[in-house]
């Protein structure tokens, strides 16, 4: 085997500051080449020395957190000389899955998943890492009930694995209510456990994929929104609860905004920018995609940013307006469905389809506009709202009917 070069170093993550404190990282390098691994630590950055990598010894903390990093640096040092005895080809890659405890020939589905979880929680978001655990909770359950084991060999995955996988989401009654999962909720779960035997095909530690025979069949479904009279209905009325008045501002928000929960609550005052018309936007990106959102602000929209805009929590908080639970923001919308007479199952995300139905598309905004609005990064993703504005086509079919008689 050749000599290759070997360093181990901590670095800290200085876009990943939050609070003063940055995360500390060990960095493996071989050679060339590198990965890093997050320590569980962070420091305040004056208080690092960055020459020797390591915290400056001022205080007992430091001083604790310095034996805990050269702990790390011994393990990871005999780690690399366990690879040079049994002349196992030494990469980053390589000693990383020994910090992890993966075993490249008894690789096991429970330790693919947790892998793929611990290693993913530095580039995915946390809306979906919480679906992977959902996924990764039912994968043991499956295995527990189906196999009465806890764990199995990736060897031993096949067609009928997955089948059986399948049959056991379908037929798995959820505690809260008990009722089954629909079928888009069954094939998410799939395709997530499918995104992780890729991972195991692409470091080689699983030859033949079981998902080649398996065909996933997603449900079209409508996108829910509110027609032009229940919007309506919800804008005019006034409600004397104030948490049921904010909750309806921020909706309203929403349907003249197009943002998504999340994006709304991030909003601060400086995504309000004068846009290419000289006009008022909110510029910012889309947290599920990271993508650049510019919407140009209409006066219902304005005439709430102003309410809000002396409010003492969010000027707190640096925000437009205070923060406020989704789970809480969506069991207020059912209360004010009710009081304004709407059967319709109404969540925050709703706005997000009645921007882009009743608000845009159906006033004849152009779908292209409309996709950049919402920052879907395919207009393919918009078109689905485009088909359902019955309205829309029936107002067209108007003015061709208007245009044929003239000739």
């Amino acid at each position: 085997m050749k000599n290759v070069s070997f360093g181990i170093h901590f670095v800290l993550k200085i876009n990943k500051i939050i609070s003063g404190l940055a995360p500390i990282y060990v960095r493996i390098t071989v050679d060339s080449k590198r990965c890093e691994i997050s320590t569980k630590r962070k420091i305040r950055v004056d208080m690092w020395n960055l020459g020797k990598g390591m915290a400056k010894p001022l205080s007992i903390e430091n001083k604790e957190l310095n034996t805990y990093l050269e702990q790390l640096r011994t393990m990871m040092v005999q780690y690399y000389q366990e690879l040079v005895i049994n002349k196992v080809e030494i990469t980053p890659e390589t000693i990383k899955n020994k910090f992890f405890g993966v075993n490249d020939s008894e690789m096991t589905l429970c330790k693919l998943v947790e892998y793929h979880n611990t290693v993913c929680k530095e580039t995915l978001r946390w809306g979906t890492l919480k679906n992977y655990f959902t996924t990764q909770k039912y994968i043991e359950l499956f295995l527990k009930e189906k196999y009465k084991v806890s764990d199995i060999y990736l060897t031993s995955l096949n067609y009928k694995f997955i089948a059986d996988l399948e049959i056991f989401l379908r037929k798995h009654k959820l505690i809260a209510n008990q009722r089954q999962m629909e079928n888009n909720t069954v094939m998410k779960h799939i395709e997530r456990l499918k995104k992780m035997i890729q991972m195991a095909i692409r470091y080689e530690w699983l030859e033949k994929d079981p998902f080649v025979a398996f065909q996933q069949k997603f449900h079209h479904v409508e996108r829910g929104y509110l027609t032009e009279d229940e919007l309506k209905r919800i804008e005019e009325k006034t409600f004397t609860i104030l948490r049921l008045q904010y909750v309806k501002d921020l909706f309203i928000f929403s349907c003249y905004t197009g943002l998504a929960y999340i994006d709304v609550m991030h909003l601060t005052p400086e995504h309000i920018q004068i846009g290419i018309d000289k006009e008022l936007w909110l510029i910012t990106n889309r947290e599920k995609t990271d993508t650049s959102v510019k919407i140009p602000i209409l006066p219902v929209a304005m005439e709430i940013i102003n309410k809000y805009k002396n409010d003492i929590k969010a000027k707190v908080q640096n925000r437009l307006f205070p923060n406020i639970a989704n789970q809480k923001l969506n069991s207020y919308l059912k209360e004010i469905a009710d009081i304004c007479g709407i059967t319709k199952n109404i969540t925050f995300h709703l706005a997000r389809h009645t921007f882009a139905t009743t608000v845009t598309l159906t006033n004849g905004v152009p779908i292209e506009s409309v996709s950049k609005m919402l920052g879907h990064t395919k207009i393919s993703t918009t078109q689905i709202y485009a088909k359902v504005i019955e309205k829309k086509v029936g107002e067209d079919m108007s003015k061709l009917k208007e245009k044929l008689s003239i000739k």
